[in-house]
């Protein structure tokens, strides 16, 4: 079955990409080779890491593609099946999975979003960054060590106080209303 996806060529895009098993700490765990095959996929197939966060069990990224290319789905599945082969297999796989030979590592499936305009773009950008305090992770955005927060603040776009207390950016949605 073939999915409908958007298909905007040059586009950016903001995804959620889970683990199959979501009280897994994989991703922080193994965090040097999710990065490292991140890196060599974009190598191959380029694209601009806008912003990013990993999580134990889950990440969301923004992406801007080549003004030419509209194929994230081959880049996320490089990704996947990359990191996949890097994991000693311990993973509770299915009958299903076995049937089509697929590790029981991440979701079949992922959530993306075409960012619309410069709004959109921020409010997923905020959305990333506050995300390990939403879930608890941390008290404030700047004390989760996986986030691209802190290129945010070392280029002084936003300050290293951003995200703290009872902060909740300028409609308190944080992109959650795409």
């Amino acid at each position: 079955m073939r999915y409908r996806r958007t298909d905007t060529k040059g586009g950016s895009y903001f995804f959620t990409v889970n683990l199959a098993e979501r009280r897994n700490r994989l991703l922080v765990d193994e965090i040097d080779k999710l990065r490292n095959t991140m890196n060599r996929v974009k190598h191959q197939h380029p694209y601009k890491l806008d912003a990013m966060v990993v999580l134990p069990d889950h990440l969301h990224a923004i992406w801007t593609l080549p003004v030419d290319d509209n194929d994230y789905a081959r880049r996320w599945m490089l990704i996947k099946a990359g990191f996949s082969r890097q994991i000693p297999q311990r993973e509770r796989i299915n009958d299903s999975r076995k049937a089509k030979g697929e590790r029981g590592i991440w979701q079949r499936r992922y959530w993306e979003h075409l960012i619309r305009d410069e709004r959109d773009y921020e409010r997923h950008v905020d959305y990333i960054h506050y995300n390990p305090v939403k879930h608890g992770y941390v008290e404030r955005a700047v004390d989760w060590p996986y986030s691209s927060i802190h290129q945010y603040i070392k280029r002084g776009d936003i300050s290293k106080n951003w995200g703290f207390g009872d902060w909740h950016g300028d409609d308190g949605a944080f992109g959650e209303r795409s």
